[in-house]
């Protein structure tokens, strides 16, 4: 690849709602995680390029309560934004359904983070009751403003979390509705407030205005929307939004923002690794910032990088870690019941003892251990040791949410062991595959290409691979699923109602596509 140039997405797989900072060469970026725990996943570079993922910023339940109320998919965290002042990094977010908009901070971001300080509800007459993707600005006079959805805003007490100010609404946007994520910078002379309009779909863009005041008025960027690929449909990087712009320690600004990346998949166009993190170079003109030249981007870019770095990610390698604690990568389906999970360090097996709860239940957290898909094309196999009985089950699952799955597994069904493949569209379930098993130890695995992921497993006798089933990509894409995520690859395990504590023990779990570490 030339020099300068870099691959978009830049981190892939679902990692939403980019945010990011910058502590001399160190940048630090964030994403949405939703419903899933440990929450907000913390990234590290030194080129804006190549990341690491050196945690997440949410690791306790009493930062991130996940299982109370009602539930459904593609709720808890929303929009972090990550903010450094004074040696002092803060992350602000809000969960839905769970206490609303609160910040944590520490002086150690490969550290831990503080518990949460809940900021109290704006007093305000609109039909909605918690103002999400909260925004912090650390101004020069030592002013702190908190910029919300709708371009709310307030002053806010960074040693409380209280509200000093009355709430405004300080900018109407350009008439493309659903403000949300805004970011106010004080840069120069001016205050730009630049926030997504047109929702989270293909009509996502980034506007921006500017002022002298942080209260406005607000001129207009005579060139908005400043971001938008909605009329470039000759590249699949498609509903580019929710940018921050961030200026690297050479002096030259760049902007992270999400977007998804269409599958050739034939027609309508979808998308099931869920919405990205990418990267474009910004100028300024005229006092106004100008994304990639006319304000689109691609798969391919370039740009004056601020250090050519090595890469920090990794591509083909075995992912059982050896090693007692979880690599970052992995994550739960809400509060995990910790009991449930054990990794035994000397042997890289996973242990997981089946949970009541399904992988269609909403509310609770069913046994189970996922990462990202990241790459289209790609495999994951796994040896599974389990005797399962009665009702019991374990396996591997292709997982978009909780009324979007497919999986094989080992199953305990009248009195003896079967391998099934189970897919899950919507309210129709069907078990497409069921074959007895005379072993308790079966490799098996996923294929993922464009258009299909195909299961397999090796069969215990000839030690040939079986082809299982097949299952379209369309069917767990966003435009079939809904919601704000991504497609997971999990371990699961699974049992009666009155428990279980028959352990499926995972060994040599291998993937072949690349993911931030």
């Amino acid at each position: 690849m030339p020099k300068n140039a870099y691959s978009n997405p830049i981190i892939p797989g679902f990692h939403p709602d980019p945010s990011i900072c910058r502590s001399g060469e160190d940048y630090f970026l964030v994403t949405s995680s939703f419903e899933y725990f440990p929450g907000v996943p913390l990234f590290h570079s030194r080129d804006l390029v190549h990341w690491r993922q050196v945690g997440h910023c949410l690791t306790r339940p009493s930062q991130l309560p996940l299982n109370k109320g009602n539930w459904n998919c593609s709720v808890g965290i929303f929009a972090p934004t990550i903010r450094e002042h004074r040696g002092r990094f803060y992350m602000i977010t809000t969960n839905i359904g769970n206490g609303g908009n609160f910040f944590v901070w520490t002086d150690d971001p490969f550290g831990e983070w503080s518990d949460p300080l809940w900021i109290p509800k704006a007093a305000h007459s609109g039909p909605v009751d918690f103002e999400n993707d909260p925004s912090l600005l650390f101004d020069d006079d030592g002013i702190v403003y908190l910029t919300t959805h709708r371009n709310e805003q307030c002053t806010l007490d960074i040693a409380t979390g209280k509200r000093t100010s009355e709430v405004r609404t300080v900018w109407e946007g350009t008439g493309g509705g659903n403000l949300e994520g805004p970011h106010l910078y004080h840069i120069g002379d001016h205050y730009y407030l630049m926030a997504a309009e047109g929702g989270t779909g293909r009509r996502h863009r980034v506007t921006i205005a500017r002022s002298r005041s942080p209260w406005g008025p607000f001129e207009v960027c005579p060139h908005n929307p400043i971001l938008s690929n909605w009329h470039r449909r000759d590249t699949p990087l498609q509903a580019t939004g929710h940018g921050d712009l961030i200026e690297d320690h050479q002096g030259n600004w760049w902007i992270v923002f999400l977007a998804i990346r269409d599958m050739p998949t034939g027609s309508p166009r979808s998308h099931h690794l869920g919405r990205e993190t990418c990267l474009a170079p910004v100028t300024w003109q005229d006092g106004w910032p100008v994304v990639n030249g006319d304000g689109t981007t691609d798969l391919q870019m370039t740009g004056p990088l601020p250090r050519s770095g090595s890469s920090s990610s990794s591509s083909s390698a075995s992912d059982t870690p050896g090693r007692s604690e979880l690599a970052p990568e992995w994550t739960f389906l809400r509060n995990p019941v910790r009991e449930n999970y054990r990794l035994d360090e000397p042997t890289g097996v996973f242990s997981l003892t089946p949970s009541p709860l399904t992988l269609d239940d909403f509310s609770g957290s069913p046994t189970w251990l996922g990462r990202r898909q990241t790459a289209p094309e790609c495999e994951v196999e796994v040896v599974l040791e389990f005797s399962p009985r009665s009702e019991e089950e374990a396996g591997l699952s292709v997982f978009m949410n909780n009324r979007h799955h497919c999986e094989i597994a080992l199953r305990g069904e009248g009195g003896e062991t079967r391998i099934i493949v189970r897919r899950r569209i919507g309210s129709l379930v069907a078990t497409t595959f069921s074959q007895a098993c005379p072993t308790a130890v079966l490799h098996l695995g996923i294929t993922a290409d464009l258009k299909s992921y195909t299961f397999f497993y090796q069969d215990p006798e000839s030690g040939e691979r079986v082809i299982a089933d097949t299952q379209e990509t369309r069917y767990l894409s966003t435009e079939v699923a809904t919601g704000f995520t991504g497609v997971f690859f999990a371990l699961y395990a699974s049992g009666p109602k009155d428990g279980s504590t028959n352990p499926a023990c995972f060994r040599s779990l291998r993937t072949s596509f690349p993911f931030p570490s």
